[in-house]
Order: C-alpha cells, then sequence, then structure tokens
C-alpha cells in the first residue's frame, strides 16, 4: 500500500467542521482518548506500586522517573522510524496499538515492566507522527493553521483532565487493575476514532533517507547551538522539580493532607491529578492576554526571561507546600493547598513549556528543525530521569526539606536562564535577520 496521496479537491475547498477541515477534529479526539490513556494510567501508578506490588517508595519513585523520560525519550527515534520507514499513518497506528496492548497488560502484575516498555515504545510512533499531520490539513498561507495546533494542544488536556477522574476513582474504589483496563479501552477508542477517520487525513509519502541539501547543511552559528544546549540543560534541572507532581506530591497527596471536605467527603487522591489539566484551560487565556498587552506597549519579556519567571513561579508553589507541610507536629494540611499549589505550578509552567518549545522552533537554522524539537524532547527525558533519581530522597530528607530542594533547584534554573538572556535576545534578533533574509531572496 502506497503512502501517496493527493487530495481530489483543494484543500481550501474541502468541506470543514467547526470552520476548521475535518481531519483536525479527527486528530483532536484521537489524541484526547491517547492523553486519557496515559494519564489515566500515570495516575495511579505510583499508587500501584507501593499499595499493590509494595514497592519501597524510593525503587516506585525510580520506577516512575524511568518510565516517564523514556516516553518521552523514545520519540526522539520513533519520529525518525515515521518519516524514514514506516510513513505517519502507519506509525499512528502501530504505535497506538502497542499502548493499548500496554496498558491491557499492566491488568497482570507479572507483566508489570513489560507493560511499561511496550506503552514507552508506541508512544516513540505515536506522540511525534500525530501532532505531525496537522499542517497538511491546510493550504499554503492559510492563517488557522497556527490555530490549529492550540486546538490541538486542548485535546492534550481534555484528556489529561478526565484521566486521573475516571481511570483513577475505578482503580482507587474498585481495584487498580479496572483503572488500567479503562485505560486501555480509552486508547482503543482512540485507535478506532483516527481508523474512522483517516480519509479525512493527509498521507505523506516516506521521506528519503535523508535530503541532500539539508545533509550538507551547515550551522548558521556554533553560538547558537551552544545557546540551546545550554537551554536544554537547564530545563532539565527545571524539570527534576516540576516532574514531582505526578511522583512525590502524589505521594504527599495520599498522605500528607486531609483530604475530608466539609461535607465529609474523601476526595480520592487520583483527583488532584487532574488540576494541572484544569488550571491550562483556565490561566492560559489570561496569561496570552498578559503578553499580548504587554507586546501593544512594547514591554512584552524576552524568551528567555519569560522562562526564567516560570521558573521562579515553580519555586514559590515549592516554597509555599514547604511552608503547610511544617505545620503543628502530625497536622495534615487542608487539602485545598494542593489545589492552589498546582495553580501556581501549572502558571509557571505556562511560562516555560510552550515558551521554551517555540523558541527552539525560532532559532532552529535551516535544515535542523527536527533535530531540535528533539533536543526539546531530550530535556524532558533528562528532567523525569533527574526527578525520579531526586524522588528516591522523599523519606530521606522528610516532606518539608524536600520540597525546600525542589524550591532551591527551581530556582537556581531561574537564576540560569536569566544569565542566558542576553545571549538570546541576540539569538533571537539574528534569527529574525535571517527570515527576513531569506524571504528577500524567495
Amino acid at each position: 500500500m502506497s503512502d501517496a496521496h493527493a487530495h481530489a479537491t483543494p484543500l481550501e475547498q474541502e468541506p470543514q467542521w467547526f470552520g476548521q477541515p475535518r481531519g483536525l477534529t479527527i486528530i483532536f479526539l484521537t489524541e484526547m482518548w491517547e492523553k486519557f490513556s496515559y494519564y489515566g494510567m500515570r495516575a495511579m501508578l505510583v499508587y500501584y506500586m507501593t499499595r499493590q506490588l509494595m514497592l519501597p517508595q524510593h525503587q516506585a519513585s525510580l520506577v516512575y522517573g524511568t518510565y516517564t523520560a523514556f516516553v518521552y525519550f523514545t520519540p526522539i527515534i520513533g519520529g525518525g522510524i515515521a518519516d524514514r520507514w514506516l510513513g505517519k499513518r502507519r506509525a499512528v497506528i502501530i504505535g497506538a496499538s502497542l499502548m493499548a496492548l500496554g496498558h491491557f497488560m499492566m491488568t497482570f502484575e507479572l507483566l508489570f515492566y513489560f507493560a511499561l516498555g511496550s506503552i514507552a515504545l508506541g508512544n516513540g510512533l505515536f506522540l511525534p507522527s500525530l501532532p505531525s499531520q496537522i499542517k497538511g490539513l491546510y493550504a499554503a498561507r492559510d492563517a488557522r493553521v497556527k490555530r490549529a495546533y492550540s486546538v490541538y494542544y486542548v485535546g492534550i488536556n481534555v484528556g489529561g483532565f478526565i484521566a486521573p477522574v475516571v481511570c483513577g476513582t475505578i482503580g482507587e474504589l474498585y481495584g487498580w487493575h479496572y483503572g488500567f483496563a479503562l485505560a486501555g479501552v480509552g486508547m482503543l477508542i482512540g485507535l478506532a476514532t483516527y481508523l474512522a477517520g483517516t480519509r479525512y487525513l493527509p498521507v505523506q509519502e516516506v521521506a528519503p533517507a535523508a535530503n541532500e541539501a539539508r545533509a550538507h547543511a551547515a550551522p548558521q552559528s556554533n553560538n547558537r547551538f551552544l545557546l540551546l544546549a545550554a537551554i536544554m540543560l537547564i530545563v532539565v534541572l527545571l524539570r527534576g522539580s516540576y516532574e514531582q507532581i505526578g511522583n512525590t506530591v502524589a505521594l504527599w497527596a495520599a498522605d500528607g493532607i486531609d483530604r475530608t471536605t466539609h461535607s465529609g467527603f474523601v476526595i480520592p487522591m487520583t483527583w488532584f491529578q487532574s488540576l494541572n489539566s484544569l488550571f491550562v484551560f483556565l490561566l492560559t487565556p489570561f496569561v496570552i492576554g498578559l503578553w499580548t498587552w504587554q507586546a501593544k506597549s512594547r514591554r512584552e519579556p524576552s524568551s528567555l526571561s519569560k522562562m526564567a519567571v516560570g521558573a521562579l513561579i515553580v519555586a514559590a508553589s515549592y516554597l509555599m507546600l514547604a511552608a503547610v507541610s511544617a505545620d503543628a507536629a502530625g497536622a495534615r494540611a487542608g487539602w485545598w493547598w494542593l489545589v492552589l499549589f498546582f495553580a501556581v505550578i501549572t502558571t509557571g509552567e505556562l511560562y516555560v513549556l510552550p515558551v521554551g518549545l517555540g523558541l527552539f522552533a525560532r532559532l532552529a537554522p535551516a535544515g535542523f528543525g527536527a533535530t531540535l524539537i528533539a533536543a526539546w524532547y531530550f530535556a524532558a527525558f533528562g528532567g523525569n530521569l533527574l526527578a525520579g533519581a531526586i524522588g528516591t530522597r522523599w523519606n530521606l530528607l522528610g516532606h518539608t526539606a524536600f520540597f525546600l530542594c525542589m524550591a532551591a533547584l527551581a530556582s537556581a534554573a531561574a537564576l540560569l536562564l536569566k544569565l542566558l538572556d542576553p545571549a538570546g535576545r541576540r539569538a533571537e534578533a539574528q534569527a529574525g535577520a535571517d527570515e527576513d533574509s531569506s524571504a528577500k531572496v524567495a
């Protein structure tokens, strides 16, 4: 079967749903169900290891960090496999199938590590292949393509929001294996949605092993590569702190707070894992509105300044946890403190993660775009490994000292990002000049 595909009608004349190409709805729903399965399983993972498999806390944290790290590492390889051999459509189908298989294997304790490996490998094919089909839905110079990626990001967070509530509740009340099975069902729904909607999606040709021009392209600036490498290493440090939200912070949600409401209802511990995605919905319009207002008044911070501010906000969120965990001996903090924590740390996330991704994309010299985006994912890989290693100190340090260390780590990242800001401003200015020169030549 060939991966070549020609649209029968011009792209701009094809039928639409909600003012966008129909394929965007298919991609949105597919991603939503994939994230439902991934975050549903992840919300239960550390509890399953410590309460069902009876693993020591330090081992569970290390396994959690290693797994989430490789979820970000495998797309670096999977993207190349999709581009050069499988094609994006086959990669999505195979990747989704492997992830569904992994989720169902999680229902058998003996297959635990094989299940984690299957999910990570499947994600490596799925993650880079699905969103890369968005651009092919639009004709050249169609302004809607910029908004399309925002729609896609909403799909990620819809799945991330509902998954811990649904899968986590089922797992917590009726057994972890049922929660994992439900995550597998969600992945199958996503795969079925994708297969049913393939006629609305473009099918790209498998790329040759290398494009000659790209193969012989030379870096436009070694300084730019060094700058991005430095940013990547700093983001690894920051993620070592940030990624505790699904690790040690999840453990604190179970044992360190009073989850009982005034009505006597006990909030399931997995529900708190939905708050990050919920606050992405609620806070993104305000953050973008602030930047837009700052831009109109010529006061919008540079990319690295935004990231430094975000790192400081992450540090502030952990300082808050350190303060409330140091309350009266034996007393548990109110559950609303954890809600406030997620509101604060998500604000910091919005200043760091999407801004950093955009910075890497803009500063990538000609012929090196995919390489630089892969480097951004590699920062997530390294950060999750670091987070898992740090998590092994949770019981040894004590809650207050641990949260203070996370605040110090995020603060160090903020300082380093701010020190790089002058170099970042020069690099962004040069990248803009390069784009202007290319446009004039064209």
